[in-house]
């Protein structure tokens, strides 16, 4: 199943973020998610948007390094352990997970979360075996 994800390669210096989402938001494209990890030197931000083929390529236009890779979506009920119960049966199973963000929803049970793990088509697997609601783009 999984979702695209946009990863966008950026010097971690004042003003790369705000030229990320004003290329971005001059090309029409709307925001679900952001996430943004750094080191001294640089960052990758992560986005999932409503259209990231034509993110990637405004992005490209502008010379920024951007690629899309496949990541899982699900759901979880909005209470405390949801979000344990989903990490629980990934670790029973020996998946591992690389990382893991919060993605905005307007369902007021619920709570979503996309992450990349080392075996997504398992990760996919396990949770659906076990009822998590797996999401699609079109879910977003």
């Amino acid at each position: 199943m999984g979702i695209r994800q946009l990863s966008v390669f950026v010097e971690n210096k004042k003003g790369s973020l705000h030229d990320i989402t004003d290329t971005l938001a001059k090309a029409g494209i709307d925001l679900r998610s952001m996430c943004i990890a750094d080191t001294s030197d640089y960052g990758i931000v992560r986005i999932i948007a409503d259209d990231p083929e034509k993110a990637k390529a405004a992005l490209a236009e502008e010379g920024h390094i951007a690629n899309i890779r496949i990541v899982t979506a699900f759901a979880v009920p909005d209470s405390p352990g949801g979000l344990a119960q989903v990490l629980s049966l990934l670790e029973a199973k020996g998946v591992n997970i690389e990382y893991l963000y919060a993605l905005v929803t307007s369902c007021p049970d619920k709570a979503y979360a996309v992450m990349r793990t080392d075996d997504r088509d398992r990760a996919e697997e396990i949770l659906a075996a076990n009822g998590i609601e797996l999401l699609e783009e079109k879910d977003i």
